[in-house]
Parts: structure tokens; C-alpha cells; sequence
């Protein structure tokens, strides 16, 4: 297990459709653990292949939403699919190959995703909120497309600023 270098914006990888894993060996486990030990580096929540140079439908998303006595966990996904969307959300998105850089993005606010273990064992997850966010941006990485595409507009300094000001507030009234 190791970490790896994030593809930044401008990476020619970044903008090309990835191909499905016929094979679940032994280095697709090395990617897995990989991509999982660069997610937890790196402090975003989710990754691609894509955005460490490998062209192959894998992703790794982290689970938020749990109880106060739980820790999150990532949910590895290979060859998914989104199979069902419910509701929409209208938020602030970034990416780990786009630092320092948010739009303002709508979502789906629950998403079902088939998808298979690195065993090959198929299953399917629904994410909410922000996982569901993570799910939608992690898979468009697999067909090419970065969250700026999607965006409806760039938020600014003094955006982000206030909503940093106002996730404090929120935090103090817990």
C-alpha cells in the first residue's frame, strides 16, 4: 500500500473514459488499497482512478453518514453504476484534481450505485447527501468529466469565507 500522486486539472488522463475491470486480482487490490490510503492523505472525500493515472473504473468514496458512535468508513466500488436517483441537492463541490477551487453544483440527494468488490462480488449502496454528491463526482471522473463542467457557477473567496463562518456557527450551536 502506497500513496500516489493526484492528477491535477490539464492532466490529459483526466479527461478520458475509463475501461471496466474484467479481472479482480491481485492488482486491482494494490490500486484499492492505494487509492484508500490517498483518500485518507489526502482529507477529500472520494477518488478515482482517473485522478492517480490509472484508466480503469475504480473508486472509493468516504461514508459520512454514520451515527455519532461510528467512524466513517470508504466504500470501494468497481465498475459502478448509477441505478436510481431520488430528490436534489444545490451545493458546493471541489475536487482533490482541482485545488482551491469550488463550484456550485446540483445533485441528486439519494443515489443507488451497482456496483462489484474488488473480489468481483456484485452489490449495490445508496448514499445520501453528501455521499451521494461523492458518488455522482466519482463516477464522472470515470467517463472523463471534472465537476466544473457541471457547475452552474464558480463560488468566490468571499463566498466559500462566509460559508466556512457559517459551518462554525453551526458547530458552536451543536
Amino acid at each position: 500500500m502506497s500513496l500516489r500522486e493526484i492528477r491535477k486539472k490539464g492532466d490529459e488522463v483526466l479527461t478520458k473514459r475509463c475501461r471496466p475491470y474484467t479481472d479482480f486480482n491481485d492488482h486491482l487490490h494494490t490500486l484499492m488499497d492505494d487509492l484508500q490510503d490517498t483518500l485518507i492523505d489526502s482529507g477529500g472525500v472520494g477518488l478515482a482512478a482517473p485522478q492517480v493515472g490509472v484508466l480503469r473504473r475504480a473508486v472509493v468514496v468516504l461514508e459520512t453518514n454514520v451515527s455519532d458512535d461510528e467512524e466513517p468508513y470508504v466504500i470501494e466500488m468497481v465498475n459502478p453504476t448509477i441505478i436510481a436517483t431520488e430528490g436534489e441537492q444545490d451545493g458546493p463541490e471541489g475536487c482533490l484534481s482541482v485545488p482551491g477551487v469550488f463550484g456550485q453544483v446540483k445533485r441528486p440527494e439519494k443515489v443507488t450505485v451497482k456496483a462489484f468488490d474488488r473480489y468481483g462480488n456484485e452489490f449495490t449502496v445508496d448514499g445520501e447527501g453528501l455521499t451521494a454528491r461523492a458518488f455522482c463526482h466519482e463516477l464522472d471522473h470515470l467517463d472523463g468529466h471534472l465537476f466544473l463542467e457541471v457547475a452552474e457557477r464558480i463560488l468566490t473567496d468571499e463566498e466559500l469565507e462566509a460559508m466556512s463562518e457559517d459551518d462554525e456557527e453551526y458547530e458552536e450551536d451543536d
